[in-house]
């Protein structure tokens, strides 16, 4: 049990969490584990380096002024919103106070150098922040936008404008903070819904790919790009859902309608021995009441029909009836085969089923996905196609079943090493692709390096033997307008051109 409030043992417990999570040891993603562990809101971040920027900007628009910007430095630091609050204050007041006209008159109708600039980052800011603060506190909603016209006006009211943003900046904090505790109770909320959905469920094994799909997804750290692929996937299990319902109901009405065949012709049948047996009890009551041969002849006739015609209607009863079960086993293998299709879909949808990674379909939504990205934001996308050394030579030596292992063994340790934001697929047989997003040609060369020197600390056991695992690479940076095959391939090109340097070697395409 953590004493929460024991700082020592709060940050080795969010210092384990780092390592399990598998988390970069960044101050955001200690910060936030150091909050989970302390039980206290995850609140937005403090944006100390762009006011770290801000505050440079200001010591190169305003020398002289040292002790005001060592005031707002601290404050800074200190991450307190009301010490920044009097520093700008006092940045902005008069420069002399031996000269107070001349102070004013060079505050209303000169503006100091670089000021345009602050302002239009201030404004930038402000304008990056409010999404993330969401549009449910009205005083933000109606506030925001004055504060905006403010730092977009022509003539700055500077007094006006620090009053507006010390009210922004509480309000603000405020929301990030509630904004922290929707966000982690939204996520408590989506848990109990899945654990339900798996609980309230009569076929587990048809949705447990789902259900282990969503709780992946919700575990942190949550991404875009993890929910957005969950989406997809649950989507076309849904569709496949809804067309095996649809063939399911279609084979129950076929059972129902052979059953109600089957209860006619069982009535049909009933019917027939009820009247052979009348006529049987006639004909014997008849012949009790024979008194010459002649009288004899007609009745026995009479019986032979009544059995003939029985016989026959019995045969074509058990032809039917052959022909409903014929009917109703087909329409229940129908009905197996449809469960084990829908079981195959959700467990499987886009996803190798050996490594658990997305497979070739995935991958081409997952690279159009990126490329949309980078195209919208302007950002940097490379992709890396990586091929086992001599995994032929392996799979004869050791089987396929070891050969099967191995490239699970190292999906495990691309997994481990990779970051969140990268995406692994199968491309076939031994060969795998990792889109790494914002990442240029030669850090994309460097991660392939890294993690060929994580495969040599890292050895694949196949029973007692120690096996190394080399791959080649070929990594290549997505152009302008350049499609998803095209840098596949010219990836693919410097993977072989690394495999004839000599194997286990990375080659930039």
């Amino acid at each position: 049990m953590i004493d929460t409030k024991n700082p020592l043992e709060i940050a080795r417990e969010a210092l384990k969490q780092l390592t399990v999570r598998k988390l970069l040891p960044t101050p955001a993603n200690y910060q936030a584990c150091y909050n989970e562990v302390a039980k206290l809101p995850d609140v937005t971040g403090f944006p100390e380096a762009p006011l770290r920027r801000i505050a440079t900007a200001l010591a190169g628009a305003n020398p002289g002024r040292d002790r005001q910007l060592d005031r707002l430095g601290a404050a800074i630091g200190k991450r307190s919103w009301q010490g920044i609050q009097d520093a700008l204050i006092a940045l902005t007041s008069t420069e002399s106070a031996g000269s107070d006209n001349e102070a004013k008159a060079s505050t209303e109708d000169k503006a100091p150098e670089h000021t345009s600039e602050l302002l239009a980052r201030i404004t930038r800011l402000i304008e990056d922040l409010l999404p993330a603060l969401g549009n449910e506190d009205e005083w933000l909603s109606s506030q925001a936008p004055k504060l905006l016209e403010t730092l977009k006006g022509p003539a700055v009211d500077f007094q006006a404008l620090l009053a507006l943003l010390s009210s922004f900046s509480q309000r603000a904090s405020l929301a990030a903070e509630e904004q922290g505790e929707i966000k982690q109770t939204l996520l408590k909320l989506l848990h109990l819904i899945i654990d339900n959905i798996g609980e309230l469920s009569l076929d587990e094994q048809c949705v447990q790919g789902q259900i282990d799909s969503l709780v992946s997804a919700v575990s942190p750290p949550i991404t875009l790009r993890r929910l957005d692929d969950v989406e997809r996937r649950l989507q076309d299990v849904i569709t496949r859902q809804r067309e095996a319902k649809s063939r399911t109901l279609e084979a129950q009405e076929a059972m129902r309608q052979m059953l109600a065949a089957f209860i006619d012709q069982l009535a049909m049948m009933n019917q027939s021995s009820t009247d052979f047996q009348n006529d049987l009890e006639e004909s014997s009551r008849q012949i009790a009441e024979v008194r010459t041969i002649e009288d004899l002849t007609p009745l026995l006739k009479r019986v032979i029909d009544a059995t003939r015609g029985m016989a026959e209607d019995t045969a074509a009863a058990r032809d039917q009836l052959q022909e409903l079960q014929a009917g109703a086993l087909a329409t229940n293998a129908e009905l197996v085969r449809l469960h084990e299709e829908l079981q195959h879909a959700s467990a499987s949808a886009r996803h190798d089923p050996l490594t658990d990674v997305l497979n070739r379909r995935g991958l081409n939504e997952a690279l159009a996905r990126e490329i949309a990205s980078v195209r919208r934001k302007g950002e940097m996308l490379s992709l890396s196609l990586l091929d086992v050394d001599n995994f032929k030579q392996l799979n004869d030596r050791l089987g396929h079943a070891s050969g099967d292992e191995a490239l699970i063994h190292l999906v495990q340790v691309v997994h481990h090493y990779m970051r969140p934001v990268d995406t692994l697929a199968r491309y076939g047989g031994e060969e795998f692709v990792i889109l790494m997003p914002d990442t240029n040609l030669d850090e994309g060369i460097a991660a392939m390096k890294r993690l060929q020197r994580e495969l040599t600390r890292n050895f694949f056991l196949a029973g007692n033997e120690r096996v190394l695992i080399t791959f080649s690479a070929g990594v290549a940076e997505l152009t302008a307008d350049e499609s998803g095959e095209d840098v596949i391939s010219r990836a693919d090109r410097a993977m072989y051109v690394a495999k004839r340097a000599g194997k286990n070697r990375v080659m930039g395409g």
